[in-house]
């Protein structure tokens, strides 16, 4: 029978990282915490370490000690760190384990995961596994070494929004997932199809309840292996990576699950988490809320991060519920929270933990992208922290989405009497470097689908969503739509199952893949829709009043003045013949892209022939030309000559 010798004369932590790691400066802990495999000796074995301050005992309880609490303790470090370590000889890769955490408080002794696992049993079993990580040959230099032009404020950045455990399924064999190995050739190829530049995966940091689609976060540095293992996920961005596809990860330092064997009350004290629940509990979520005051948790999350974009080869991130780690009131009652220092509803843990980890991240990888899902007004979110803002690259446009969605409920016959509703985002949209989301959280939680948020007759409904993706290209900021939408699906998703692909078999259906795989073609081809989405100088009105006609038309521009786009969108659900519309320059216009083509099963009414202009003004210009504007329609014009 083998046995497993365990030492304690074995460390990873040298006294700089100890300092880093008590200063909250440490940012790459998952080189220290959690399993390694090491040699002592000229033997093999695994290097076991654990942040648990106010434990009175941690032991490895494992299947190679048949999960006996006693048979491997390890030793508390004697610099303050906190930090409990040990090498036991002889565990490999596979193996399961959890700390056993003995402690003063009402529950004397608790099993653990370990916070800083690379890999976890598949849910709902909840040990973790050891795991060597860097057994992978990644062949992604290329990528590597061009992607910062991908991921530039000047580059066409369309995101394809996917969770990975409902895009397809297996229905043929019991309505199991797609492995990540799986999904990496699938998607690759739909997405080069579908013209997307980047995939955003809903959270695949494993969790224990599949209903969270994710959020409910227990390994920050494991992917969920409900679809493989880590070096399958490595595949999965490989497989990205050669198609030109650029990843991007849904995070969450926002709150995290209760479950008992995760992070909180962990060495029988709130560690990770304020220990009033007016602080550390969310009322919302039912989830704990991270101490951001706390340095090592500081470290903890920003390591995560540090982490994926390492290991991982990421390249980008989307931060989530950012309005809920910035205000101390979020979804609370008076009386249910607590001011701040200043006496303010301002989180300034949160605040000065969302500045380090951007200037971190963004000091480590400067090609990378960081996403902030925030939808309040708090100033200066993607601006850089030295400039006094978050520091992240974007944040979504939720005001935009809101708007036009609520815009686009309306029946034409009464869309003229919101038309600010409408037009209000052009307002403000170089406040921050924002990205325009239709996601997840729009077509779940009988919200209904986006085709089904849609006025009208069938029809009817098709032309509007035509139309509102046409818009959502033209309107400066960058792009993210949710898996489904892009065929129109019918049903809210559901994450039980695959999308509706059967849909596809009719031809409104594919033709809105089809225009989807138009838009984001022009969205590449054409610098003026894309290269000053975050620069003022992009955008210039036409005419933003006439809400009469339900009628608004504008300029995107790039950096060649000539090869600007003129957008005119026609949301009545009448024919405008001869509309006039005053130009940017004496010449020939085509019409390059139509939302009601027959070739995306539209109703055909176009500008076939050039549109020479005539000298007479119109909209405060010196030329104008006549154009047919299709009822629900929206239209891109360009200058040929």
């Amino acid at each position: 029978m083998m046995t497993y010798p365990i030492y304690h004369d074995v460390s990873r932590f040298s006294e700089l990282d100890i300092y880093l790691f008590k200063e909250g400066t440490h940012v790459k802990l998952y080189d220290r915490l959690g399993a390694h495999q090491m040699q002592r000796n000229g033997q093999s074995g695994t290097y076991f370490a654990l942040w648990a301050p106010n434990a009175r005992g941690v032991s490895v309880r494992a299947d190679f000690n048949h999960y006996d609490a006693h048979a491997h303790p390890l030793r508390l470090r004697d610099d303050g760190s906190g930090i409990w370590e040990g090498f036991v000889e002889g565990v490999t890769p596979g193996m399961t384990y959890k700390y056993h955490i003995s402690t003063d408080g009402d529950n004397p002794n608790a099993d653990k995961a370990d916070p800083y696992a690379f890999c976890a049993e598949v849910a709902p079993n909840s040990a973790s596994r050891v795991w060597d990580i860097e057994d992978f040959a990644w062949s992604d230099s290329k990528w590597m070494t061009t992607r910062h032009a991908k991921n530039s404020h000047k580059a066409p950045v369309s995101i394809y929004e996917v969770h990975l455990g409902s895009w397809r399924r297996k229905p043929e064999e019991g309505n199991r997932y797609l492995t990540y190995r799986e999904a990496a050739v699938e998607l690759a190829e739909y997405l080069c199809e579908m013209n997307f530049t980047h995939v955003e995966l809903l959270p695949i940091t494993e969790f224990p309840f599949e209903g969270s689609w994710g959020y409910q976060t227990t390994g920050y540095f494991a992917p969920t292996s409900r679809y493989g293992t880590p070096q399958d996920f490595m595949y999965f961005v490989d497989i990205m990576h050669a198609h030109g596809i650029g990843v991007i990860l849904d995070w969450v330092p926002s709150h995290f699950v209760t479950d008992g064997h995760g992070l909180m009350n962990f060495d029988g004290t709130c560690l990770y988490e304020h220990k009033d629940p007016r602080q550390g509990y969310h009322p919302e979520w039912g989830s704990a809320i991270f101490n951001y005051e706390r340095n090592e948790v500081r470290a903890f999350l920003i390591s995560s991060a540090m982490f994926w974009l390492e290991k991982y080869h990421i390249d980008g991130i989307r931060v989530d519920a950012v309005a809920s780690m910035l205000y101390l009131n979020y979804a609370r009652e008076e009386g249910e929270w607590i001011p701040n220092e200043e006496g303010g509803n301002e989180n300034l843990g949160a605040i000065k933990f969302l500045k380090q980890l951007n200037t971190s991240v963004y000091g480590a990888f400067g090609d990378i992208m960081m996403f902030a899902e925030e939808s309040t007004a708090f100033p200066m979110v993607s601006r850089p922290v030295d400039k006094g803002g978050l520091g992240f690259g974007y944040k979504w446009n939720m005001g935009w989405m809101h708007d036009t969605l609520k815009y686009f409920k309306n029946d034409p016959i009464y869309r003229q009497h919101h038309h600010n509703t409408l037009t209000f985002s052009f307002v403000y949209m170089y406040n921050e470097n924002y990205i325009l989301p239709l996601s997840h959280d729009e077509v779940v939680h009988m919200k209904g689908s986006l085709i089904n948020k849609m006025p009208g007759d069938n029809n009817q409904k098709f032309a509007n969503l035509r139309a509102l993706f046409a818009f959502m290209i033209a309107h400066p900021g960058k792009k993210l739509l949710f898996m489904g939408g892009e065929f129109a699906q019918f049903a809210e998703w559901n994450y039980k199952q695959s999308l509706d692909w059967h849909l596809l078999e009719q031809p409104q259906h594919r033709g809105m893949q089809t225009l989807l795989k138009s838009l984001n073609r022009l969205y590449q081809d054409e610098p003026a829709l894309h290269q000053n989405d975050a620069e003022v100088k992009g955008f210039e009105w036409i005419d933003e009043n006439d809400y009469q006609a339900n009628v608004i038309s504008f300029i995107r521009k790039g950096d060649k003045k000539e090869k600007s786009i003129i957008v005119v969108c026609n949301f009545s659900d009448k024919t405008h013949v001869d509309y006039p519309l005053g130009v940017p320059g004496r010449g020939t216009y085509e019409e390059i892209f139509n939302s009601q083509s027959a070739e995306y099963e539209g109703w055909d009414i176009t500008n076939d022939a050039p549109i020479k202009s005539k000298a007479k003004m119109q909209h405060g210009r010196k030329n104008m030309i006549n154009v047919t504007l299709p009822p629900l329609g929206v239209i891109y014009l360009k200058k040929i000559g």
